[in-house]
């Protein structure tokens, strides 16, 4: 608040004389003014940095939502694949014919299982 010059007691104020007193307050007020705008100025560029940052990354991650889906079509073909080459060859095979249960190991090696999730010829990219 400004100080008022109508004061009797202004003698023992140390505010400059009313005339110095509009001039500092007209620097004090175009210094505040220049430094609002800079703060101002900053925030923008800090919300326009940020906003450019999500647009990236929003990007980034529909690029690797796309290849998910890609490999997941992939993968529901195989299967159909290997689904098909399994009911083919159950009604030929002796191991599952002769009724006698075997260990997992016998008719699916654990070798088989730490390929590549894509080892058929018909899926190689």
């Amino acid at each position: 608040m400004p100080h008022s010059s109508d004061s009797s007691d202004s003698s023992f104020s140390r505010s400059p004389p009313p005339g110095k007193q509009d001039s500092s307050d007209d620097v004090r007020k175009v210094q505040r003014r220049e430094k609002n705008r800079i703060a101002a100025q900053k925030s923008r560029q800090r919300q326009t940095q940020k906003a450019d940052t999500l647009h990236l990354e929003s990007e980034d991650l529909e690029k690797q939502n796309a290849a998910l889906r890609k490999e997941i079509k992939q993968l529901t073909e195989e299967l159909k694949y290997f689904s098909s080459v399994l009911s083919s060859h159950e009604p030929l095979c002796s191991v599952l014919a002769s009724g006698t249960p075997s260990p997992p190991e016998v008719v699916y090696s654990a070798h088989a299982f730490h390929q590549p999730h894509v080892s058929s010829p018909r899926f190689q990219p």
